[in-house]
């Protein structure tokens, strides 16, 4: 059979079939999905019966892999993490805030793939921004702001001790083991507007939360511009919302997108695998 991408007719996102990525991709084939992910972002493989080994071969045929501070993995795979909830938990849920993964890094990864192991019968989408589509509507006046503009990311709001999933955190009920650090404090700069290394197209990359300011902006003009691009890039008429199915691989493109988990299974466990895939 052969591979079909199939496009949502939504703002970006496309489902792929005629695949078995339990087994290893011919060179045709990753060409193809390497391709339907810059012009699509977000791809969705349904139907597909992976073991952490191949989730790891699939991901590896994309990049090296990508490195994941402050979230322990599973046992015996360093480079395979378990988002998870369990029925009844209660701890704060984890990534429901607008962000493109781990973006403080020097290098920040190229693609997330996710993998649905036990999916409940509701809730739980995964909403998509394009930033790509963002920038191209962007208001003359807001984008003049923008360029020329480098963002000061940090993980600090999330992983240092008194983040998010700080010390108090861990007091919790959670599931997943989150290890917060005092390296979080670290920072690093990116442009603001980058020019995606495949396609071309310019995007905004991150937005308040792994960003902290400007630099060389006053704090209280880089909180001003921060909060005018957040009310910007995440408008509904930005986004694709994700619904899951057990056994679907979920692969998105961190260059294009901001992404975010959402709630709404309460009384249901929740286990997806997750990779990172590196810069090339």
């Amino acid at each position: 059979m052969a591979i079909s991408v199939e496009a949502t007719k939504k703002i970006c996102g496309a489902t792929v079939s005629g695949l078995d990525l339990a087994v290893p991709l011919a060179e045709n084939d990753r060409s193809a999905i390497s391709d339907a992910l810059v012009q699509h972002k977000v791809l969705a493989f349904p139907d597909q019966h992976l073991t952490d080994p191949d989730l790891e071969q699939f991901s590896l045929s994309f990049g090296p892999f990508g490195d994941d501070p402050f979230i322990a993995a599973i046992e015996g795979h360093p480079h395979v993490i378990a988002v998870e909830r369990r029925i009844g938990e209660t701890a704060p849920l984890f990534a429901e805030n607008w962000h493109t993964d781990w973006s403080f890094q020097v290098r920040p990864p190229k693609a997330t793939c996710l993998y649905g192991l036990k999916i409940p019968p509701i809730g739980g989408d995964t909403h998509f921004v394009d930033q790509q589509a963002a920038l191209v509507a962007m208001p003359a006046a807001l984008r003049e702001r923008l360029d020329g503009q480098t963002a000061v990311h940090s993980a600090r709001g999330g992983y240092a001790p008194d983040g998010t999933y700080g010390t108090d955190d861990q007091a919790t009920d959670r599931s997943m083991e989150i290890r917060p650090s005092k390296a979080a404090l670290a920072t690093q700069l990116h442009a603001i507007i980058q020019t995606h290394p495949e396609s071309g197209v310019e995007a905004i990359f991150g937005c308040a939360g792994y960003i902290t300011g400007f630099d060389g902006m006053a704090e209280a003009d880089s909180a001003t511009l921060l909060m005018d691009l957040y009310s910007w890039q995440t408008r509904a008429e930005f986004q694709f919302h994700q619904t899951w199915e057990p056994n679907m691989l979920l692969m998105w493109d961190n260059r294009a997108l901001l992404h975010r988990a959402t709630g709404g299974y309460d009384g249901h466990h929740r286990l997806l695998h997750r990779t990172t895939i590196g810069a090339s």
